[in-house]
């Protein structure tokens, strides 16, 4: 990154009914020692809702019908609102994507997540999530093992050892270089999961690095029921079969039976059997979900209904591949 030139940061940020905490979050990146340009909300809207006032002349809200709400679509629409093709800001211009429910853990998430952009190959960064104060034990686990203390480059050399933590990266708290971003072709649509993920394959196939920043670092975690969890890992396996060119040939289950079998020895070994018995319960309801979801295109209409949260997406896209195949 050329020090000499004042970067461009747009935050640009999905929003569905925001509450207090959401305000909280605008607060604090207004606060931060590296200030966005600008913030854009996508505020989804039902129909006859009205979006929310943009507080202040750095934040503008734009509404995207429920309906029309695609996780690749709506926030490519949030990288074209905050495009920019001047000299003066090319390869200096940065988009940092976050969710509504991640609050910045201090006043330099901007300022530690632009630093890795000093190398040339860096195309994205991302933050690591801290579990909330009230999470469980097993919402900790997964969260340091998804975002450990130590920052990790990644690139197509590493694809061998790393395996699908290579393509790693989450759009809670995501900030890619524009030009870089724009080159790939923005993230892709329709999908209904994964867009971050997809990315940063595109990006490391073409040469370029994605940086996990941990020092980077946003409050975010949820306490997902086994129902939850199966549902999202059904949609997870649907994304995956969806982008199959991107999936198929590197394999996930390997990681997350990695994390499984560790996981439980440490329960067991602190004896927390009760927690272990639920995180085993837990990990069979996700990998129910992902297979089901991996082969979502041949169940039946009322099983992808039961199975999924977005049955109208998942019904099109099952009837796409049905005549696409014909």
């Amino acid at each position: 990154m050329d020090k000499e030139k004042t970067p461009v940061i747009d935050v640009i940020i999905p929003a569905y009914k925001p509450d207090s905490s959401f305000k909280k979050l605008l607060k604090l990146l207004q606060e931060q020692t590296v200030r966005p340009h600008h913030i854009y909300i996508l505020q989804t809207v039902e129909d006859g809702e009205l979006p929310m006032e943009p507080d202040g002349n750095m934040i503008s809200v734009h509404p995207v019908r429920r309906q029309e709400f695609d996780h690749g679509a709506t926030r490519d629409y949030g990288a074209r609102l905050a495009d920019g093709d001047s000299p003066e800001t090319l390869g200096q211009h940065y988009i940092l994507f976050m969710t509504q429910d991640a609050v910045p853990a201090g006043n330099d998430l901007l300022e530690q997540l632009l630093k890795p952009f000093d190398r040339e190959r860096t195309a994205i960064t991302y933050a690591r999530q801290l579990a909330r104060k009230e999470a469980g034990i097993l919402e900790e686990l997964t969260r340091i093992h998804n975002y450990p203390p130590e920052d990790q480059i990644k690139g197509k050399e590493d694809l061998e050892h790393l395996g699908i933590k290579t393509y790693f990266c989450s759009d809670v708290c995501a900030m890619y270089r524009l030009d870089r971003y724009r080159e790939m072709g923005g993230f892709v649509h329709p999908t209904i999961f994964n867009e971050d993920m997809i990315m940063a394959s595109k990006v490391i196939q073409a040469g370029y690095q994605v940086v996990y920043c941990s020092k980077a670092q946003v409050i975010h975690s949820h306490s997902y029921t086994c129902m939850q969890q199966f549902h999202r890992n059904f949609d997870l396996g649907v994304s995956q079969r969806q982008y199959r060119e991107v999936f198929e040939n590197i394999s996930s289950e390997k990681e997350g039976a990695g994390y499984a079998k560790n996981t439980l020895l440490y329960l067991l070994k602190k004896a927390k059997p009760a927690k272990a018995f639920y995180f085993a319960l837990q990990c069979g309801f996700k990998l129910a979900g992902y297979k089901l979801g991996k082969n979502y295109d041949k169940l039946p209409a009322w099983m992808v209904h039961a199975c999924t949260m977005s049955p109208g997406y998942v019904l099109f896209q099952k009837d796409r591949s049905k005549q696409s195949d014909r």
